[in-house]
């Protein structure tokens, strides 16, 4: 009988078992389940976006949560990515969305699920093109940036002992972008304080922030000042440097007389690995590594602790790349993959 009555027993514990690892399996609920983050991206194939994705696997790593990475090319997959995320039990998502004029749509979608949301790279903009300043936002110093590219220009300027009487600023500006005209405008800013005369520096719109855009506006101020011998190239970008730097080559002017500084540094990898050194002397690069682990860090602190984001988190950690050590400090970013392309 006392057999019977154990043999019962433990089917009963067993039965219970399996009744509660179906019931873990169905819903979810296991005790190893983790917390899950979403980090959605507007370009998934850039070195930029899969470096940002690598280092918030990290910060999963070091917090014990899983990081769901989408890829979120327009407003249609975005939304869609924002019901898949609810659906698999997420708590929130980081996103550099692919157009800053979702982020109501993306807001909206978000609060009716209860998703905490920290932008990356790129402020939501409301429905009058405002920046929607309440959601939590961690992106590059736009005019801190600018600044460092001012000075850069200015101490390698020195460093060649070029007569500042005989030198002028080629300012490629793109006004209407926030961000490109903060990045000028901080440039500008820093060489007027370093000493450059402000007469000297010229600003010249571009209609495309790309090489041929640039290259027709910088073409364009070049005819206008013949006697400049040496060239200061500003832009936004790499690509916008690159083009003024192409406008002085077809002017007659070399490596020699023309000093471009550019911002992003994966666009400038080309140009730096050419054998022969031109005027475009180097780029800013900024820090994906820093905005990938601080921005899903940040989400997690919240979602854990109620800790809520600062709605404003500016990053100023830019290293200047040159033909010296751009191969160095790209593998220090985790993008060292871009060399071998």
């Amino acid at each position: 009988m006392k057999a019977l009555t154990k043999g019962l027993i433990a089917a009963a514990l067993a039965s219970a078992a399996l009744l509660s690892q179906s019931a873990n399996a169905f819903w979810g609920s296991s005790k190893d389940d983790q917390l899950k983050l979403g980090y959605l991206v507007k370009q998934p194939e850039e070195a930029w976006f899969q470096t940002e994705w690598a280092f918030a696997d990290k910060a999963g790593k070091k917090y014990h949560f899983d990081v769901l990475k989408m890829a979120v090319p327009d407003g249609e997959k975005t939304l869609n990515a924002i019901d898949t995320l609810a659906a698999s039990g997420a708590k929130g998502f980081v996103i550099c969305t692919p157009d800053p004029k979702l982020g109501p749509a993306i807001m909206a979608k978000a609060k009716s699920y209860g998703l905490k949301v920290v932008t990356v790279d790129d402020q939501f903009l409301n429905a009058k093109g405002k920046p929607m300043t309440n959601v939590p936002l961690i992106m590059m110093a736009a005019s801190e940036i600018g600044e460092r590219q001012g000075q850069a220009l200015y101490q390698e300027m020195q460093k060649r002992k070029w007569d500042v009487k005989t030198t002028a600023v080629m300012a490629i500006t793109a006004d209407e972008l926030d961000t490109a005209r903060r990045r000028v405008d901080g440039s500008i800013k820093a060489l007027k304080a370093s000493g450059f005369p402000a007469a000297q520096i010229y600003r010249v719109p571009t209609k495309s922030n790309d090489i041929p855009g640039a290259f027709n506006a910088g073409n364009s101020l070049l005819v206008q000042h013949p006697d400049v011998k040496q060239w200061l190239v500003v832009g936004m970008n790499d690509n916008t440097v690159l083009g003024g730097v192409r406008a002085t080559e077809g002017q007659g002017f070399n490596a020699s007389n023309v000093i471009g500084i550019g911002i992003n540094g994966v666009g400038a990898i080309s140009e730096l690995s050419k054998k022969e050194a031109t005027g475009f002397y180097g780029s800013l690069l900024p820090s994906p590594d820093i905005h990938g682990f601080k921005s899903i860090e940040m989400l997690y602190k919240w979602v854990e602790d109620g800790k809520r984001p600062p709605n404003m988190t500016k990053v100023k950690d830019v290293v200047l790349i040159t033909r010296d050590n751009f191969r160095a400090e790209l593998k220090k970013k985790g993008l060292g993959n871009l060399l071998n392309n």
